[in-house]
């Protein structure tokens, strides 16, 4: 999505990239809520909207470099692209917006958390990644539910109304480059909001091999999670019931290692 806020000076426009868009009922979906689409517009942003044709789930960052890609209008400021979330954001950014870029990424509402490792799988998170280092500030939104109990249409306005109050309050307090925001909502109303650290989420080691009608064997990789939640954690903020806010960093440099290797004496490796 892109949108403007002209009544704020300086303020032109904002991003808002989701994996979940196109794969649920088309475009469509932007008219009936459940995204970011619907609170930045309530925030006072005018909306634009690049998202996949098809669900990325997974699809961690992603970019496709060895085919062509092809983009479609799909209404009013909307586009659909046939690759990945992180290429909607960089086609967003790079070409389809190049001449007003807009100031601020926002991804979601992904219908699953992203919390703990998630982050690295994540093709939401990935949305608000590239924008960051595209250099445009990006929240990724995330609502906690299991798949078989899908939200009513009441948590999804409660969901809504906590995401315009984020977005509000980031527009109100910029963080720093090279930051962006990792935000995951607990099912029902938000009892508050917690400023968080990412807890561990590691998948079980759960590969389902089977044979196809052919006779050719095919893999499933699934399993379910183990959680080392901890104090001031995603996962325990979530599961008390809270909005969860992760500021996470470009810079993946470990610098305790780093430290503790450029310290060590010993031979040379070269």
């Amino acid at each position: 999505m892109f949108t403007t806020r002209p009544e704020i000076a300086g303020t032109f426009g904002v991003v808002a990239t989701t994996h979940w868009i196109a794969s649920q009922v088309g475009m469509a979906v932007l008219e009936r809520g459940g995204n970011a689409f619907d609170a930045a517009v309530a925030a006072g942003f005018e909306t634009y909207v690049v998202a996949p044709d098809r669900e990325q789930s997974a699809s961690s960052h992603a970019l496709t470099m060895h085919r062509p890609l092809r983009v479609a209008k799909a209404g009013e400021r909307r586009w659909v692209v046939d690759g990945t979330p992180t290429d909607c954001v960089n086609l967003a950014l790079c070409s389809i917006l190049k001449e007003t870029p807009p100031d601020m990424v926002f991804s979601g509402i992904n219908l699953g958390p992203n919390l703990g490792d998630d982050v690295t799988y994540s093709g939401t998170v990935a949305c608000a990644f590239e924008g960051t280092l595209l250099g445009v500030p990006s929240i990724a939104f995330s609502l906690d539910f299991r798949r078989d109990d899908p939200p009513a249409e009441e948590a999804w306005a409660e969901t809504e109304a906590a995401v315009v109050k984020v977005i509000l309050f980031a527009t109100a307090n910029p963080f720093p480059r090279e930051t962006l925001w990792n935000v995951n909502f607990p099912s029902g109303q938000p009892v508050g909001v917690r400023a968080t650290r990412m807890g561990r989420r590691r998948y079980g080691e759960s590969v389902v091999e089977k044979i196809d009608p052919r006779g050719r064997p095919y893999f499933w990789i699934g399993g379910a999670h183990i959680d080392t939640a901890g104090d001031g954690t995603d996962l325990s903020a979530v599961a008390d019931g809270y909005v969860s806010i992760t500021p996470l960093h470009l810079d993946m440099t470990d610098y305790r290692a780093l430290a503790e290797l450029t310290g060590r004496k010993g031979p040379d490796l070269l």
